[in-house]
């Protein structure tokens, strides 16, 4: 069974919205629009090729896809082609409750049950990565329909906008899977993988590695 990998663009105070630029999405009045331009730096982008090694299928929601279906399929002589390249030539999937007719080769808008339609494509891919798609991911939340999750948190608060954990999501452990990296810019690269079972409780007030610290 594949893997579906969540990879999210993310501020301190959890904002996903609209990381790329101005027009990206601007619901609720959103003025922060391509936040994320200003902190991106070399090693960044290095984490962003990386997390994108073994990808062999796009899932996005609606507007995502109407954002890269707009840019990416006329990028492939520019300073992105290698990204270009990928995302023109990988199978890609749709999942909007609007009836919609893609535009972008090699795209598929799937069915109105899109946890029985994304089950399915579990079958036919090995890593099926999500991008943005902020509705499509709660989701995936909501459903515990994911397999990892890769959060780049960036330095800076913004105080409203559409949040990565929305309401809905599903208590779940989750397990790092390798190291934080940490570039120039302040910006963390955290890659996680759903783990089994529920989040535990308990009580730390006779808790000795607590004492032993005071």
């Amino acid at each position: 069974m594949g893997l579906i990998h969540i990879d999210l663009f993310t501020t301190l105070d959890g904002v996903a919205q609209a990381p790329g630029g101005p027009e990206e999405d601007n619901d609720g009045g959103f003025a922060y629009g391509g936040w994320q331009a200003p902190l991106l730096d070399e090693l960044v982008g290095e984490q962003i090729n990386a997390g994108m090694a073994g990808m062999d299928a796009l899932l996005l929601g609606r507007r995502t896809y109407s954002i890269f279906a707009a840019y990416w399929p006329f990028q492939e002589e520019g300073v992105d082609w290698s990204i270009a390249r990928l995302f023109n030539s990988l199978p890609k999937y749709v999942a909007s409750r609007q009836l919609l007719t893609p535009q972008w080769a090699n795209s598929t808008h799937l069915g109105p049950d899109t946890a029985a339609a994304i089950r399915e494509l579990r079958e036919r891919h090995q890593n099926i990565h999500v991008i943005g798609s902020l509705n499509l991911v709660q989701t995936l939340f909501a459903e515990r329909l994911f397999d990892r999750l890769t959060l780049w948190v960036y330095p800076i608060l913004l105080g409203s906008g559409k949040q990565v954990f929305a309401d809905g999501v599903v208590p779940s452990n989750l397990v790092l899977v390798e190291p934080a990296v940490t570039s120039p810019t302040g910006t963390v690269t955290l890659r996680y993988a759903l783990a089994d079972g529920m989040p535990g409780v308990g009580d730390m007030s006779g808790d000795d590695r607590l004492n032993s610290a005071s």
